[in-house]
């Protein structure tokens, strides 16, 4: 029996493409179906989310999660991927090294107990993590089925070294931003952070999406180019980058 994307706790945007804000940090997942296929972006904070976000999933799509995309590898984004068992996992160049190294799943595992993880479930969850098999050096199309395709573009630097969006052609169009954009709150810039380069990363996002896209962030609600836009500037203003 089919069901709705609010009945299963999610967000219609577009045919076939939704998003889900998790609780705890409030992190964005979203979802493309295609035919036969179906595109995960983001798998939440460890193995029991990514379990949950599969059983969703495979209700709003008809079938199992065949394609992972991670924008950034931030704990509360990545840590649930190893609960999807077969699918193609995809994230920017770069990536590999961070979720595949002892050092950078030990760093992630830290930073998630400090953030309020359960210690067992971030121990669980790093060990379990394996890096994407896919890196995405510019642009990468995935054909969906059905019509069906979406972009995974490589945007970064900006909030992480290894920032990657996603646009679902459409009308509406809808980008996948990551942390890239917040809506929730200041974007967040750590220790991994290329302040820098970030204003530049958003004017990709934009013109990746264009003026009408819907744009869709990591944290908070679904904003428009205006929104990115104004984010860009108070970046730029904020780290000194000059435009």
């Amino acid at each position: 029996m089919s069901v709705t994307w609010e009945e299963c706790g999610w967000q219609r945007l577009a045919a076939g493409v939704g998003r889900c804000r998790l609780p705890g940090w409030d992190c964005t997942t979203g979802l493309v179906v295609g035919e036969g296929t179906a595109l995960l972006i983001d798998s939440g904070s460890s193995l029991e989310e990514g379990a949950r976000l599969r059983e969703q999933a495979e209700r709003l799509s008809g079938h199992r999660v065949t394609h992972v995309a991670l924008t950034h590898p931030h704990f509360d984004h990545v840590l649930g991927t190893a609960a999807f068992a077969g699918a193609e996992v995809f994230g920017a160049v770069g990536v590999d090294a961070v979720l595949g190294g002892r050092h950078g799943r030990e760093e992630m595992r830290e930073d998630a107990v400090r953030n309020g993880l359960d210690a067992g479930l971030a121990d669980e969850a790093a060990d379990a993590l394996v890096p994407p098999r896919h890196l995405v050096s510019g642009e990468w199309t995935l054909d969906l089925g059905g019509g069906r395709q979406a972009l995974l573009a490589n945007v970064g630097p900006g909030h992480t070294a290894h920032d990657l969006a996603v646009l679902v052609p459409g009308s509406p169009e809808v980008v996948f931003c990551g942390d890239l954009v917040e809506e929730s709150g200041a974007p967040q810039a750590g220790p991994d952070a290329v302040p820098s380069q970030w204003p530049a990363a958003l004017d990709r996002l934009l013109a990746l999406g264009g003026e009408d896209a819907l744009y869709v962030p990591g944290h908070g609600a679904v904003v428009d180019a205006a929104f990115v836009r104004a984010q860009r500037d108070a970046l730029a203003a904020r780290f000194g980058v000059s435009r």
